[in-house]
């Protein structure tokens, strides 16, 4: 569908035309959401299957493994950072995590710096029970400490990998 829906514009790029780096761009961004979840194109307001976790897994191969890693991961006793450089994929995933039962935080760019601190404290505390902590990719390196995370789950690689590398050592791992 991505592809289809812009079609004209890759047939231009390819043809040498000049000012075609942003619709490139644009197309790469919509295909590496696709690869994310196709929930990113869909609205989660109106989609019955926004809160079906069947179809919220089932929908992406990402999702697929990711449930099935969570879940051996839980059973094992670890605590999980899962970044993600989507905002939007964050409420998908959150909205993953309440739906299997799973307590977590949550920290992205539009919390103030006292949400950011009681979501640090509330999985930092010896008798917490949450067990994943989502970041937005952007959001790390802002002097956060979540040791008591013992795996990191970078969902969506940004294009620099130095960006997710710098991300995950931002939290003190």
């Amino acid at each position: 569908w991505v592809i289809t829906r812009n079609f004209a514009e890759l047939n231009k790029a390819a043809g040498g035309g000049r000012g075609k780096k942003a619709s490139l761009l644009n197309i790469m961004v919509e295909r590496k959401k696709n690869c994310n979840h196709p929930f990113l194109f869909r609205n989660p307001d109106t989609d019955p299957d926004f809160n079906n976790l069947e179809a919220i897994i089932q929908s992406s191969g990402k999702m697929v493994l990711l449930d099935k890693l969570l879940k051996r991961l839980k059973e094992a006793g670890h605590r999980v950072l899962i970044f993600s450089q989507m905002v939007r994929m964050l409420d998908i995933l959150a909205n993953y995590l309440t739906l299997s039962g799973y307590l977590f935080q949550r920290l992205d760019g539009s919390m103030t710096r006292r949400e950011r601190q009681m979501a640090m404290e509330s999985l930092n505390a010896p008798d917490s029970r949450d067990f994943c902590f989502l970041l937005s990719t952007r959001a790390g390196g802002l002097g956060i400490n979540l040791t008591s995370a013992d795996t990191v789950i970078i969902f969506d690689s940004d294009w620099n990998p130095q960006n997710d590398e710098q991300a995950s050592r931002s939290e003190e791992r």
